[in-house]
């Protein structure tokens, strides 16, 4: 069953297992439907400028930003992942991070939330495009895994009452890989940040 089909009817309320290799397990897509908590808007603060929400969502980060009068775009593959968080007031688009993208090169910050980081299961090609759509000058805002658990690379299927998706890429970050990456892909050493138990990373483009 196509990715889009099964993660939209998770979106819906469906319960959602992930399947990465060892014994499945709920995907968390009810926190990702409720509003922005205290360890997001953490997270947010540190996102300057018009900001790029990739992998958006059902919208419940870049709503917060909108709320709060920012400028901001989500963007998702998932239609239902638009509608939702358009649903919510948040500005979205149903594209992929790594096609055309409205305001490439001018956004001040872009936000890789709830492990976004892993898309496409290579996190060096995807800092690699994100840098690209930044400014110059410009911030990653990238949330992470706990530290060692190093960088790790997966086949993963999703699965719902509608069906199992085909394998895809995904990652893993942790904490404790991100500063290589950063440097690896033209930004500045990473400067880490935690909060009651949430790890993330302010990735500024080199100058």
């Amino acid at each position: 069953m196509p990715f889009e089909v099964v993660f939209a009817s998770a979106l819906r309320g469906d319960p959602c297992s992930v399947e990465a290799g060892g014994a499945p397990r709920l995907l968390p897509v009810g926190a990702w439907n409720q509003d922005a908590d205290a360890s997001d808007r953490v997270l947010l603060s540190y996102c300057e400028g018009p900001t790029l929400d990739i992998g958006c969502g059902p919208g419940r980060m870049c709503t917060a930003l909108a709320r709060d009068g920012r400028v901001v775009l989500g963007i998702d593959v998932v239609a239902e992942a638009v509608a939702q968080a358009r649903d919510r007031g948040a500005s979205a688009l149903q594209r992929d991070v790594f096609g055309p993208v409205p305001g490439e090169g001018r956004w001040q910050s872009a936000l890789l939330a709830d492990g976004n980081v892993g898309i496409g299961g290579e996190p060096a090609v995807l800092l690699t495009r994100v840098h690209r759509l930044l400014r110059p000058a410009g911030r990653v805002v990238v949330d992470l895994a706990p530290p060692g658990i190093g960088l790790r690379q997966r086949w993963v299927r999703l699965e719902t009452r509608e069906g199992l998706t085909p394998p895809f890429r995904w990652a893993l970050v942790g904490i404790d890989a991100i500063a290589e990456l950063a440097a690896t892909t033209g930004f500045e050493a990473a400067t880490l940040r935690e909060y009651d138990g949430r790890w993330f990373a302010l990735l500024d483009k080199a100058a």
